[in-house]
This record gives structure tokens, C-alpha cells and sequence, in this order.
């Protein structure tokens, strides 16, 4: 039987503007345009109105682009735009990402008095030579400042690292991890530097003036943030995720239960638990369709219920907690091992993964290779 949809409790809010767009991104956004800032507030509050009724949110994230390039006065009528068709229950997890030179003692106690419980700092590095490389415009001493303040207003801090930055060595992402720690923060996510398609750093690479990191050394700078997080008393909880005990970001956490979310502004994607609608990518190009009425749908994807239980196994399996059999069935409706029983089957005689009757987890070196196992599921193969 498959199970019924539920009302989204979770909300992602896309804010496309960035003071200057780095040279590996491929986002949805807009560097140096602040005179659109108004007409994003119109179409924001034009989407807005798709909701019929105000949602109780367990989970409320700011993305981007930049939401704290708003500043002070462009977050405070964001919030008040939000306010009403969005209604964070009051144990609520409400985060906000932010570049570390954005971040102001008034920032930090406005974002509070909305009610932000948590930032996602973009630092990236905490490095010179590593952010220069990066294209970041910002300094290892704008993180550090930005940590204190945050933490010194009472809100919980997620880090963002990336690894496998252009000449990156080892020994730099040991010292980064060091400087993480330092920090204090409760959360840290780590990503792979990604070569993406029609990016500055694509071209630059076709040039030749620029290389990708050798597996080899992004495997062992990958290993080594696994070791030095855990031993400093960080969870991996998720390929890329590393959280203190009690403080996962639970807004992903959604996404990876594969639960049903809202989304608004360019780029954005919502799902229903059956099919993901990603809104119209162009910045401008949303706006326009928005404030004039027209349909700002960019893809529909529509899954059946088993293109959804595929789905479900490849994001639920990138989580240390695994995927649980009895979970699986309840919320998809289907077997966890009609759809990747043979699958499951090979990965635990690899030593990819282990099942224990119940529950399948990927070992750690299955967790490394994740990337290269979902095929077989998704086309069926499982």
C-alpha cells in the first residue's frame, strides 16, 4: 500500500544575491545586482500566496547565493514576508547561511530576534593560499571573527570546508581541520571540490591552468577529516556531515527521510513525496514569471512509486544510521530488498556495506565509494 502524502514541514527559502560569484559555483544567483533586491521581495511575496494556508514548520532553511549579503534591513523585510504563510513551531531549527564578512554583532542579534537558531558559515578554508585559490573574498581572521560572534549571541555555527581545492596538499586540510576545531563550532560539513560545467574553473581547467586533485590524495584528505573530526568528538552522521551530539542539521535530515518540503525563489525544488518541481533557474527570468503570472515551473519530476523507493535507498544510505527494513516499508511501501536486495547482497560481500536482518549500513570504505554504488539501484539492477 503506499502510503498517503503528508503536509510539508520543512521549508527551504532561496536568496540568489552574492556580492561576487566564486570561480567552482554554478548556483542560482546574482553577483553585484543589490538593485533587484526589491523586485525579489515582490516576487517572493507573490510565491508566497501558493501556500493556501499557513505551514507549521519543524525546519526552516535560508539558502543561496547569500542570504546575509540582505544585510540588516533586507533580512528584516524577508522575515516579515515570510512571516504569516510560514509558522516555525516553537522547538523549530531555523538556519540562515552566511559568507564570514557579512557577519555583524546587529546581523547576528537580528537574525536571533527573528528567530534563527542556527548559521551555515561559508568559510570553506581557514587557509590564505587555500581561499585565494578558492576565489573566496574573504580572510581566515573574517571566520574566526564571524565564529565568535555567532557563538557569543547564543546561536549554534555549521562550517562549510571544502578539500581538493587547486594545489591544495594533505598537510593544508589537516591544518584547516585544526582550525575548525579551534573554532569551537557544533556542526562542520565537508565537501569535495566539484569541476562543474560552464564554471570559471571548468574553463580554466580545459587551459590547463588548473587541475583536479589526483583520487588518491582527495581520498586520503578525505580519510584524514573522518579521523581528526570523530576524535575531536564530531559524529559523521552523513557522508559530508559531522555534527557535536545533539545538534544534526535536521532541515537535511528531512531531505535524506525523503519527507515532503516547500520551496520559493529561483531554483528552488519542492517535493511532495511523489514528485520534485524545481522552480524556473534565472534569477531575473523567476521573477519575471512570477510578477507577471505566468508559470515559473522550470522541471517536473515525476517519480513512480518505485523510481521513489530507489531514491529513498540512495539518500538514506549516504546516512550512518543506514536504512532500517520495517522504516523502508512504512514509509514507501514497498520491500526494502525488492528493490536493492541484490544489491545489498554484493555491497556486504565486498565489504561495502553490513546488514544485521534489520538494518543495512555502508561500512566507511562503502560510505568513501557511495558516488559509484547507486547506479545499480536507480536503473533497476538492485
Amino acid at each position: 500500500m503506499i502510503p498517503a502524502l503528508a503536509p510539508p514541514r520543512s521549508v527551504y527559502v532561496h536568496v540568489p544575491f552574492c556580492r561576487h560569484r566564486c570561480g567552482y559555483c554554478d548556483f542560482s544567483l546574482l553577483a553585484g545586482r543589490d538593485d533587484l533586491f526589491e523586485r525579489y521581495f515582490l516576487a517572493m511575496a507573490c510565491e508566497l500566496k501558493r501556500v493556501p494556508l499557513p505551514l507549521a514548520l519543524d525546519t526552516l532553511y535560508l539558502g543561496g547565493g547569500t542570504p546575509s549579503h540582505l544585510g540588516p534591513a533586507g533580512l528584516r523585510r524577508l522575515f516579515n514576508l515570510l512571516h504569516g504563510p510560514l509558522v516555525p513551531v516553537g522547538t523549530a531549527e531555523i538556519t540562515m547561511e552566511a559568507n564570514p564578512s557579512d557577519v555583524t554583532g546587529p546581523l547576528a542579534a537580528l537574525a536571533k530576534g527573528f528567530g534563527v537558531t542556527r548559521f551555515s558559515l561559508g568559510a570553506q578554508s581557514l587557509d590564505a593560499a587555500t581561499l585565494r585559490s578558492l576565489d573566496r573574498d574573504h580572510s581566515p581572521d573574517d571566520v574566526r571573527q564571524a565564529t565568535a560572534t555567532l557563538l557569543g549571541a547564543g546561536l549554534s555555527v555549521s562550517v562549510d570546508l571544502l578539500i581538493a581545492a587547486p594545489g591544495q596538499s594533505l598537510a593544508a586540510v589537516e591544518q584547516d581541520l585544526e582550525a575548525v576545531i579551534a573554532l569551537g563550532v557544533q556542526h562542520v560539513s565537508v565537501y569535495c571540490l566539484t569541476w562543474e560545467k560552464g564554471t570559471q574553473f571548468d574553463a580554466l581547467r580545459a587551459q590547463g591552468i588548473l587541475s583536479v586533485a589526483d583520487e588518491s590524495i582527495e581520498r586520503a584528505m578525505f580519510e584524514a577529516t573522518i579521523d581528526r573530526l570523530e576524535a575531536a568528538g564530531f559524529e559523521h552522521y552523513e557522508v559530508s556531515n559531522f555534527a557535536r551530539p545533539g545538534f544534526r542539521c535536521r532541515h537535511n535530515e528531512a531531505y535524506w527521510d525523503c519527507r515532503p518540503w516547500e520551496a520559493f525563489g529561483p531554483g528552488a525544488a519542492r517535493y511532495d513525496g511523489r514528485e520534485r518541481i524545481t522552480n524556473h533557474r534565472s534569477t531575473t527570468g523567476w521573477m519575471t514569471r512570477v510578477l507577471e503570472g505566468q508559470d515559473f515551473t522550470g522541471d517536473r519530476d515525476a517519480m513512480t512509486p518505485e523510481e521513489a523507493a530507489r531514491e529513498r535507498v540512495v539518500v538514506g544510505l549516504r546516512r550512518r544510521d543506514g536504512l532500517d527494513r520495517e522504516e523502508f516499508r512504512a514509509a514507501s511501501g514497498l520491500a526494502l530488498d525488492t528493490i536493492a536486495g541484490a544489491a545489498i547482497v554484493a555491497w556486504v560481500a565486498d565489504g561495502l556495506a553490513t546488514d544485521d536482518g534489520q538494518r543495512v549500513r555502508l561500512t566507511r570504505e562503502g560510505l568513501l565509494l557511495s558516488d559509484a554504488l547507486w547506479q545499480r539501484v536507480l536503473t533497476g539492477r538492485g
